[in-house]
């Protein structure tokens, strides 16, 4: 009898680990990302929460918009391709609950050219292409008025436009275009302001081959984004915790050449 029982007891656990790891196992994680640096980061760290029992899905997007609208109609968990003033915008103009859930880098907005070796030698009405989007179309009036090409409206903020130019020396002309095809219309213009990871997914160095760059101290730290409801959940917090560790700060510094920077 006592042998029944002993049997019964070990059944009984055996049959709650299994169940407790049939619960732990397979957990689905699927999270938007562009490709260079955000997916690349997002698949070094696959391993690292398989071994945790989360199966980490990357979907990849070249655009800025898509990611929060899938987001946000449950499409994804999470995504990770903005820095916070643009996820502020998004959430302000479309009324998403979506928010922070870490801020993982920055990548150094920069001024690349083809014609050019300093910004010196930018001759009058000259052609600058910038992104499109309120936030990096602010990012970049910014970049260039603290290099001393332009003065900007005390009321521009963080959101200026070309509008918002008060002061143009050299009577630069500009072309808005999504941030994604600045670097292939870079042969057709004097310069543009390129976000760090279309510079580096173009492979420009953004250390080496950019005229001006932002400092390091960016306020544009790029973040894991989820919605309000999931901000607690153990997947987000396992996911944030594994991009904030010395392996991917290792990988950031050995791989981008100062165009990404760790924040963490």
């Amino acid at each position: 009898m006592k042998n029944f029982f002993a049997l019964t007891i070990l059944l009984g656990a055996a049959l709650i680990a299994a169940n407790v790891s049939a619960q732990t196992k397979n957990v689905k994680l699927k999270v938007g990302a562009t490709p260079v640096p955000h997916a690349e980061l997002l698949n070094l760290i696959k391993p690292d929460l398989a071994a945790q029992g989360i199966d980490l899905e990357v979907v990849e997007f070249t655009d800025y918009v898509t990611p929060n609208i899938s987001l946000n109609d449950k499409s994804l968990d999470a995504n990770f391709f903005q820095h916070q003033p643009y996820l502020d915008t998004f959430v302000r103009e479309r009324g998403f609950k979506l928010v922070s859930a870490g801020g993982i880098h920055v990548e150094p907005l920069g001024l690349y050219t083809q014609k050019f070796k300093n910004i010196r030698e930018l001759k009058e009405k000259s052609v600058i292409a910038i992104p499109n989007d309120p936030t990096n179309e602010g990012r970049a009036l910014l970049l260039l008025e603290a290099n001393g090409l332009i003065k900007l409206s005390g009321k521009a903020g963080l959101e200026g436009t070309p509008k918002d130019i008060t002061e143009n020396p050299k009577k630069l002309a500009f072309r808005e275009l999504d941030a994604a095809q600045l670097p292939r219309v870079l042969k057709d213009v004097d310069a543009a302001v390129i976000n760090g990871n279309y510079a580096i997914d173009a492979k420009l160095n953004p250390v080496r081959d950019s005229l001006i760059i932002e400092g390091a101290k960016s306020p544009y730290v790029n973040i894991v984004a989820v919605r309000q409801e999931s901000a607690g959940d153990p997947k987000i917090t396992a996911l944030v915790k594994a991009l904030k560790t010395p392996k991917v700060r290792k990988y950031i510094e050995d791989n981008y050449g100062g165009g990404v920077v760790a924040v963490f």
